[in-house]
């Protein structure tokens, strides 16, 4: 594909290009330039959660999982004790149709009590400075969402308020990176870590962005969230925050979902299939 990232780093590609053949409009992700050229990357990763009440046995529900090759997670609920949520990750979103919901409408599913109110869908994005766009978008994601040092998650969308938009470019960047710097931070120190999902016209609330924080502990997660209270996105222009799910992964996959071990079960320390292989 023109214009593609391939995965060993990005191909410098002239930005014009996919403009023109598309009348003016360029969906591909775009990173930072090589050489004065753009990087760009024709894919993305769509993560989906929905979360469940009513479960009697995590463990059916991670041998369903896994016999589907869904390369993903499945969390208990912290919340609430009979909760459970299966976490998918595909660069195809049709794959959310044509495996998941057979899936979802399935014996180990069937009895269970849906939640849509904390169903959440997105799709990584690019912000302009990234040097290798696939690792950024897509292998770093896959790679910490199936890290089973990472087992404790809190996911939850946002939607900003339109006054955001309005303000000079200059100013909305100074609010990002005051966001930002508090993420870098906790990352570098090894407390959590996030991902970033936009997930316009995505979900019946109308929501922007999807969040996710992973850590080995939950209390640094909490401690995340507490301190972008205090910053100027979160305390003036977000108009909608929440629902938060807060889980403990009882099962990650290989990355890539295929050939998941054969072991099942929900243990106390959770089971992970790149560690079994």
């Amino acid at each position: 594909m023109d214009g593609a990232v391939e995965r060993g780093g990005p191909i410098a590609d002239d930005g014009a290009s996919g403009e023109a053949r598309n009348g003016g409009v360029d969906l591909r992700e775009k990173g930072m330039p090589v050489d004065g050229n753009p990087t760009t990357l024709d894919a993305r990763l769509f993560i989906q959660l929905h979360v469940f009440g009513g479960c009697l046995d995590s463990a059916r529900i991670v041998d369903a999982a896994r016999r589907e090759g869904i390369e993903g997670a499945v969390y208990e609920d912290i919340n609430d004790p009979w909760g459970i949520a299966l976490l998918q990750l595909s660069e195809n979103p049709d794959d959310f149709i044509e495996r998941t919901r057979g899936l979802l409408r399935g014996p180990a599913f069937r009895d269970l009590v849906f939640k849509p109110e904390y169903t959440m869908l997105g799709r990584s994005y690019s912000l302009g400075y990234e040097t290798d766009l696939r690792e950024a978008l897509i292998d770093r994601p896959k790679r910490r969402i199936c890290d089973p040092a990472l087992r404790w998650a809190v996911w939850y969308p946002l939607r900003r308020a339109g006054s955001f938009a309005m303000l000079e470019e200059k100013e909305q960047q100074r609010i990002l990176a005051e966001h930002g710097a508090i993420g870098r931070a906790f990352g570098k120190a090894g407390y959590g870590y996030d991902i970033r999902l936009a997930c316009h016209g995505l979900g019946k609330e109308d929501n922007d962005f999807v969040v996710g924080l992973l850590g080995s502990e939950l209390f640094p997660l909490s401690a995340i969230v507490q301190r972008m209270r205090s910053t100027r996105q979160t305390s003036l222009y977000l108009t909608h925050l929440g629902p938060f799910f807060v889980g403990r992964a009882v099962w990650q996959s290989a990355i890539g979902g295929e050939g998941a071990g054969s072991a099942a079960g929900a243990t106390g320390r959770g089971t992970n299939d790149e560690a079994a292989r």
